[in-house]
């Protein structure tokens, strides 16, 4: 038994006004994330019996305004996810129609350096571990900054400039104290501490960090 269906027989048998939020069931939309026993996990893929054998405490997960029960209101880590503009940028209107209108190629190693970091699902557990998220309401926080540094990364996107004013403001990058908890509870094994690392890098040495990580010279 997960704990999510621990969670649905309760609702069913003991309190019909619990309340949760899930959907896929398969670790893929993120929306079921609370607190296991004092960690960030998923409901969906979490066996109650390799949590505990003896108790049980599930928890909305941390640095979150509650809505009621295990249900959070995220839309500030949304609002910061929004703000680094995560997506690919292109130059001007000509470049835009051209982007669409043939395939633009990157090299494999380039892929490679960014991958890991596009399976975030945005569940916000990193945000509920980070102990920076905790105490400063400024910082992005580890979600946000994961999704700049897979944009950053890529060779096609022309934003770099522009979303780094933001990295580099009050709550930017420079503001994780590397704790690495992030990395520690994230269910995709996306690693945001490293994630953020690299950003830092390539904030301070742009070109240099691009041509180390990617065998790539070619950048705006």
């Amino acid at each position: 038994m997960t704990v999510l269906d621990a969670l649905q027989q309760i609702r069913e048998e003991h309190d019909a006004t619990l309340s949760w939020r899930s959907s896929c069931r398969m670790a893929m939309c993120g929306s079921c994330g609370m607190v296991i026993n004092g960690v960030p996990r998923l409901a969906c893929s979490t066996q109650v019996l390799e949590v505990s054998r003896r108790a049980l405490r599930v928890e909305p997960l941390w640095n979150f305004d509650i809505v009621k029960d295990l249900v959070t209101d995220q839309a500030s880590m949304f609002a910061k996810h929004a703000s680094v503009e995560p997506y690919l940028a292109r130059d001007d209107s000509r470049e835009r129609e051209q982007a669409a209108a043939e395939e633009r190629r990157h090299a494999p190693a380039e892929l490679t350096r960014y991958l890991q970091f596009s399976y975030c699902i945005k569940c916000g557990l990193c945000m509920a571990a980070c102990p920076t998220v905790a105490t400063d309401a400024a910082y992005l926080g580890p979600m946000p900054l994961t999704a700049a540094s897979r944009y950053n990364a890529v060779s096609r996107d022309r934003g770099a400039a522009r979303r780094n004013i933001r990295l580099q403001q009050t709550g930017g990058a420079f503001s994780c104290h590397f704790a690495g908890e992030c990395s520690r509870v994230c269910p995709k094994g996306v690693d945001p501490a490293r994630a953020i690392q690299w950003l830092k890098r390539g904030l301070v040495f742009p070109k240099e960090a691009f041509q180390q990580e990617t065998g790539h010279s070619d950048r705006t």
